[in-house]
């Protein structure tokens, strides 16, 4: 299980604040949990149809794409963040 959190645009696009997903098998990373996320629903679709536009962390740190995910992580997604 993983707890998923979404921030900003996404949470607004994705319905909700957050949720607790089991990974299923061949999900082993960031970029593989944004494919399933973009194939198992229409708000999953919309909020990630840009990857590029999304960041993330695992635990509270920055990932990437590459990030390997295990059992019991917590990922965020979120927009890129500017700042002034």
């Amino acid at each position: 299980m993983a707890r998923i959190l979404y921030f900003a645009w996404l949470r607004e696009r994705m319905g909700r604040t957050e949720e607790v997903l089991p990974l299923p098998s061949g999900v082993e990373t960031v970029g593989g949990l944004i494919a399933l996320l973009q194939q198992r629903d229409a708000a999953g679709a919309g909020a990630f149809a840009h990857p590029a536009m999304v960041r993330a962390a695992v635990n509270q740190e920055f990932a990437t794409p590459g990030t390997p995910l295990q059992d019991g992580d917590e990922v965020a997604f979120f927009p890129p963040v500017t700042g002034g």
